[in-house]
């Protein structure tokens, strides 16, 4: 009777450190996926958004599609953009269409 008491209460022990190794397991993957994929995300956002929020009325543009351009206007979500040399060429678009500015130089 004794044998068949202290089998059970090992094979107790093993399923309660598998247990343990196994939420040890899973709080590794959460945090290797937020180090790795949300948390550069995150700052990406910001630096998109910081560089928008830079705009300014004269900076060259580069938008999501290629084009360079001039930001003629800003509103709050829009900018018109003026491209190549031709003045009829304006073009409003979202400012997420930005991929990137380059600041106007004030010489």
């Amino acid at each position: 009777m004794g044998i068949l008491l202290t089998a059970d209460t090992s094979a107790t022990g093993a399923a309660a450190g598998g247990g343990i190794i196994m939420i040890v397991y899973i709080v590794l993957i959460f945090a290797f996926i937020y180090f790795f994929m949300i948390r550069p995300q995150k700052k990406e956002q910001k630096k998109m958004a910081a560089m928008l929020s830079a705009l300014e009325i004269g900076d060259c543009v580069l938008t999501n599609s290629g084009f360079y351009g001039i930001v003629i206007d800003i509103t709050e979500d829009t900018v018109i953009v003026e491209f190549g040399n031709n003045k009829n060429c304006r073009i409003p678009m979202q400012k997420t269409a930005i991929a990137q500015v380059e600041k106007a130089d004030n010489e």
